[in-house]
């Protein structure tokens, strides 16, 4: 992933190499934000506030990602009317992120380009005690998307490695085993034709202070506001730590893991839309072709 390091003024965070500027195409952004398969990963070198590849400012940013719209409801529909002929395809969004890092807004300005009836959305809360009587991947297999769906998770498995490991839930033995058995379950997903989305929203400490403020100071809000969270910044270290590792042990070439600058609500939205984009296109799936003869069935609609 190209990174971009806090106080510079380039906030595109791209890269190019010498002398080849002008003769490659553009870069998928999901190649610019993609952790590469082993790649070492230290989050304070990323910019929560950069912009890579991304629109000139909010207001161009709201009308691309507006515009996107069409295209994603497009994809959709072919997509699941794909999966009436038997094709085994779905997407699956993962969203991860510190409190207020914008998971649920995600769901909302990003989720809402498509049609509701062929999401499945998920948010993952504290294990009930049903859900800890089973292995820690249990709950999320019963929650997959089905073939021709999207299924968004906020928040996912990897609580599991997460705050498992922040609160020492369970033994460091068994932590350390999740990461494979992670990697493995994502493999057999992509192995049934699970496109893997994992993004990881990337929010900086100064900037989850101001959201959590805007909570408190207003009213309407209160019910968003949640006084462990102000416990849990205490421990922010110990999380930026949890995700670096995570990122760099679940990272792969079959379900990697994005890293989207979330300071601005604004880019976070568009850059999932363009993900998601361009994930579908490269799936290009198909209207299924009619398993019947469609003009004896004209002619005889026309004849009633």
């Amino acid at each position: 992933m190209a990174k971009t390091k806090k106080g510079t003024k380039d906030t595109k965070g791209t890269k190019k190499k010498q002398g080849e500027g002008a003769r490659r195409p553009p870069a998928q952004l999901r190649e610019l934000l993609r952790i590469s398969e082993g790649e070492r990963v230290d989050l304070s070198a990323y910019d929560p506030a950069a912009t890579p590849a991304g629109p000139a400012d909010k207001a161009a940013g709201v009308l691309a990602t507006a515009q996107m719209g069409e295209r994603l409801a497009d994809l959709q529909e072919r997509l699941y009317a794909a999966s009436t002929a038997g094709d085994r395809r779905r997407v699956l969004l993962v969203l991860q992120g510190m409190d207020t890092s914008g998971k649920g807004g995600t769901v909302k300005h990003v989720i809402g380009l498509f049609n509701p009836s062929g999401c499945r959305i998920k948010a993952f809360k504290a294990p009930t005690a049903e859900e800890l009587n089973h292995p820690f991947l249990w709950r999320i297999m019963q929650a997959l998307p089905h073939p021709g769906e999207i299924g968004i998770f906020d928040r996912s498995h990897y609580e599991d490695v997460l705050i498992a490991r922040v609160r020492d839930l369970v033994p460091r033995s068994q932590l350390g085993r999740r990461y494979g058995q992670i990697n493995r379950f994502e493999r057999s997903l992509a192995d049934d034709g699970v496109t893997v989305i994992k993004c990881f929203l990337h929010i900086s400490y100064e900037q989850q202070r101001r959201r959590l403020l805007e909570r408190l100071d207003n009213p309407e809000k209160h019910w968003k506001f949640n006084p462990g969270d102000i416990e849990e910044r205490a421990v922010w270290p110990a999380y930026q730590e949890a995700y670096e590792i995570a990122l760099e042990r679940c990272s792969t070439t079959h379900a990697p893991w994005f890293l989207v600058p979330a300071d601005r609500k604004w880019y976070r939205n568009w850059a999932i839309s363009k993900l998601l984009l361009e994930h579908l296109n490269a799936l290009d799936p198909r209207y299924p072709k009619a398993d019947f003869d469609v003009d004896l069935c004209r002619k005889q609609l026309l004849a009633t």
